[in-house]
C-alpha cells in the first residue's frame, strides 16, 4: 500500500469514478492537514479480523504515521488501525466516535458518505502536525 491510498479488494468495486475522486481528494486533504498518512481498505478481511487489519496497516509506507480504515461491508466490520505516532494524536475514544459516525452512514447504505465522515473526523481529531 502506498500513502493516501484507497484499496478495493474487488477491483470492480462499488464506487463510481466521481465517488473515487471524492474519496481520493478526502484522503489527500486529511494527509496534508495532519501530516499523517490515511488509507482505506475495502474488502473481505481474514479471521481474526483485527489481526488482518493490522497486517494491512503494516504494509503502508511508514506505518508509524499511518491511519487505516479497513471496511468489510459483507462481514459488517470496520477496523480503524493507527500507528504509534498517529495514536498519540488520535485516541481510542476519537476512533470510536468516528466509527459510530461511519456506522450510521453505512447502516443507511451510504458507504462513501461514511468513509468521508470517518476521514474528516479522524483528521479533525489528529489536528495539525
Amino acid at each position: 500500500m502506498t500513502s493516501g491510498e484507497l484499496v478495493e479488494a474487488d477491483r470492480e468495486g462499488p464506487f463510481s469514478t466521481r465517488q473515487l475522486l471524492r474519496l481520493d481528494e478526502a484522503l489527500r486533504i486529511a494527509d496534508q492537514a495532519t501530516g499523517l498518512t490515511f488509507s482505506i481498505y475495502l474488502g473481505e478481511l481474514a479471521e481474526p479480523i483485527r489481526e488482518s487489519a493490522e497486517k494491512l496497516h503494516s504494509e503502508i509506507v511508514n506505518p508509524h504515521r499511518a491511519v487505516l480504515l479497513a471496511v468489510s461491508p459483507n462481514q459488517r466490520r470496520l477496523e480503524i488501525v493507527t500507528g504509534d505516532e498517529a495514536r498519540k494524536r488520535i485516541t481510542d475514544r476519537d476512533a470510536k466516535l468516528a466509527a459510530f459516525g461511519m456506522a450510521g452512514s453505512f447502516a443507511g447504505g451510504d458507504l462513501v458518505g461514511g468513509l468521508l465522515i470517518g476521514l474528516d473526523q479522524l483528521a479533525s481529531h489528529a489536528g495539525k502536525s
